[in-house]
């Protein structure tokens, strides 16, 4: 079978869809026809989209923030963590937490980032990272 020729075929039938829509039959759907009520993604899948989107962080990151790179290993994934949770342009909502991280008061910005709603909202999640600024 010409795999390649029926992607093509299925990508004209099915049209490519790069968000949630509902397909004809009512079905949440993404993509080449991914019916993902009855589908679902695999765990693979699952990964993949999840690499893609630190990867995507990690870029805004080291382009927004310069001493982004500088950081400890611990300290750049609390910042990924946080970009990926919260979108870069929310994230640059916590000016304090950011300043103290950027001049290295680890104290400061373990309780910037605990002085939030977004550390509320996220629960146990924020004080993890807060450990991991702290402790480095």
């Amino acid at each position: 079978m010409n795999r390649v020729q029926l992607i093509e075929e299925l990508k004209r039938d099915e049209g490519v869809v790069l968000s949630l829509y509902q397909c004809s039959a009512g079905k949440n759907t993404i993509g080449v026809g991914r019916n993902l009520d009855d589908r679902g993604i695999t765990e693979d899948e699952s990964d993949y989209l999840l690499s893609n989107d630190i990867d995507l962080c990690v870029e805004e990151l080291e382009g927004t923030f310069p001493w982004f790179t500088t950081l400890s290993d611990a300290r750049q994934r609390v910042m990924v963590n946080m970009c990926f949770n919260l979108g870069l342009s929310r994230l640059l909502g916590f000016e304090k937490f950011l300043a103290a991280m950027e001049a290295g008061d680890w104290e400061t910005a373990g309780i910037e980032m605990l002085d939030s709603k977004w550390a509320v909202q996220v629960g146990n999640r924020s004080e993890r990272l807060k450990d991991l600024v702290v402790g480095g």
